[in-house]
């Protein structure tokens, strides 16, 4: 596969153009990346607010009627209820994984067997969440690529 660059003078012209044979897993995945990299959220964390990149979210959860988006360094509550979140995200690679909890499959280490039918699912920061059994069979098809 062949990269090129093309350098532009306007900010509001930059776009990504991928030309395929054939759209695959891999080519989605592509596509999702570049869909996510620019995208923004606004949180807080006690009273202070703070944008930040989509990409830098490694799950959202809800506990007690609150949604909080967690990064490598910080845990932002954000005013969305996790089904919007799960809807508004699902193109750019967040998948739901039980009741509480959405995650951003690019920063996904492995899955695995647990007990009861249910996975784990090991985050590139080591946390492990579990996934719960009605889940378990998007969430292979999500990382199998329909495998």
């Amino acid at each position: 596969m062949r990269v090129k660059i093309k350098r532009i003078n306007d900010k509001t012209d930059e776009c990504v153009t991928i030309e395929c044979v054939k759209v695959t897993p891999d080519i989605e995945s592509i596509r999702s990346y570049a869909l996510t990299k620019g995208a923004t959220l606004i949180g807080s964390v006690g009273e202070q607010i703070y944008q930040f990149k989509l990409a830098d979210v490694l799950y959202f959860e809800a506990v007690d009627e609150r949604v909080f988006a967690y990064t490598e360094s910080k845990a932002f509550e954000l005013k969305n209820r996790l089904y919007e979140l799960e809807s508004i995200y699902a193109d750019k690679h967040f998948i739901r994984c039980s009741k509480s909890f959405v995650i951003n499959l690019m920063k996904l280490e492995s899955i695995s067997p647990a007990l009861n039918g249910r996975f784990m699912a090991t985050m590139k920061n080591s946390e492990k969440i579990i996934v719960s059994r009605q889940y378990v069979p998007k969430m292979k098809q999500a990382v199998m690529g329909g495998k």
